[in-house]
């Protein structure tokens, strides 16, 4: 199953982020994202025996503005919370062995609820303390709340 995880105080409905789910199957090539995201995400299921011809990619120059992160959780657990661009807490989602996690925009901060590993692939070059703003995130007791 793909979840989109909408920005509910946004009238336009900004995503935040597109889950993967682990157990999502179905064939041929389907692109979660739309064409204008600068970081794609796509889902391959193919018959053996599918050829796909060998490639180089061209250079085409692009410009990003801001970091979209792909993570893969390869084992565990991991709540994500997500937040609007004023860092105010929206909703957490729980994210485990396989399901991978595409954060478009908003703010997003994880807690590891299992020994967690996980894998990030985001656009670079990595540019340190510069490419975010860390603030403080939710308490618990209200992540428990919302979810009761």
């Amino acid at each position: 199953m793909n979840e989109h995880i909408l920005n509910v105080k946004d009238p336009a409905g900004e995503t935040l982020a597109l889950i993967l789910k682990n157990d999502f199957d179905t064939e041929g090539i389907n692109f979660l994202t739309p064409n204008d995201y600068s970081q794609q995400l796509a889902y391959m299921h193919h018959k053996k025996g599918h050829i796909i011809l060998p490639h180089v990619h061209n250079e085409v120059k692009r410009e990003i503005f801001y970091t979209k992160e792909v993570l893969v959780i390869k084992k565990g657990k991991l709540r994500c919370d997500f937040y609007t661009d004023e860092k105010e807490y929206l909703k957490s989602v729980i994210l485990s062995d396989g399901d991978i996690i595409l954060l478009v925009s908003g703010g997003h901060g994880f807690e590891c609820l299992e020994e967690t590993v996980m894998v990030e692939i985001k656009q670079g070059p990595y540019a340190g303390e510069g490419d975010k703003t860390r603030f403080e995130g939710v308490i618990e007791k209200v992540i428990l709340e919302e979810q009761s």
